[in-house]
């Protein structure tokens, strides 16, 4: 058994027939050349969903983002540090204030978009009971999809026995985006993965090793992003 087949350990979706199984649409993934890997040795950076977009402005850093500031890192008044938005924006600031509810960073520039790297990875998973822990959009049906994989010029069906992934990778790649489709525990029924396979999906593998859903989305996920940073540098 595939690991990726292995995601949703949810009994309903066992023997289900096409037109009845159902698929969720994670938000796409894709690597923001700055605001992914900037970080590293330079400023720690922190998120900031509605991050300012002119110098000068001050944003107050709360929760999670202000403990890991404070406590973790022990930042203090006058420390530089970098915000980001989640969406490409980008800015570097320094804090003003700490008090015991957050603090307050004042941005030193304006903010930056920085540009999407790589590919864009749209996922397509199996949903289980596991679904309040994902960030998922509405479920769709397989047949819905058909029409998806058949515009895509890169898309990969993760199933039993498949050809490890990396060898199906190909040399080369200028396309901007991508799907990855993820079946239930129990794998796609043949019928299913003809028609995806007929609809343009590439059959990839992990390997024999069974993974849950989470893992197994992060390990697919792990590699076509490397791989795709890789063609695009």
């Amino acid at each position: 058994m595939l690991s990726s087949a292995a995601f949703f350990s949810s009994p309903l979706l066992r023997g289900a027939p096409l037109r009845t199984r159902h698929l969720l649409l994670a938000p796409p993934a894709r690597a923001h050349g700055g605001a992914a890997s900037r970080a590293r040795g330079g400023l720690p950076r922190f998120h900031a969903p509605s991050l300012p977009s002119s110098k000068g402005e001050v944003i107050r850093i709360q929760g999670d983002e202000f403990w890991h500031m404070t406590r973790v890192l022990r930042l203090g008044v006058n420390d530089k540090v970098e915000l980001f938005n989640g969406a490409g924006g980008l800015a570097e600031g320094f804090i003003h204030k700490v008090d015991k509810g957050g603090s307050d960073v004042e941005l030193l520039e304006d903010a930056r978009i920085i540009a999407p790297q790589g590919i864009q990875w749209h996922v397509f998973a199996a949903f289980g009971q596991r679904i309040h822990e994902m960030s998922l959009k509405s479920p769709i049906q397989i047949r819905h999809l058909l029409p998806v994989v058949s515009q895509s010029k890169l898309a990969f069906l993760a199933s039993a026995e498949a050809p490890p992934l990396l060898s199906v990778l190909p040399e080369s790649s200028i396309e901007q985006s991508g799907l990855l489709i993820i079946g239930p525990e129990g794998d796609f029924t043949a019928e299913e993965v003809h028609s995806l396979k007929s609809a343009g999906a590439a059959p990839v593998g992990l390997g024999p090793c069974r993974l849950r859903v989470e893992t197994a989305t992060i390990s697919l996920l792990s590699a076509l992003m490397l791989w795709s940073d890789a063609k695009h540098q």
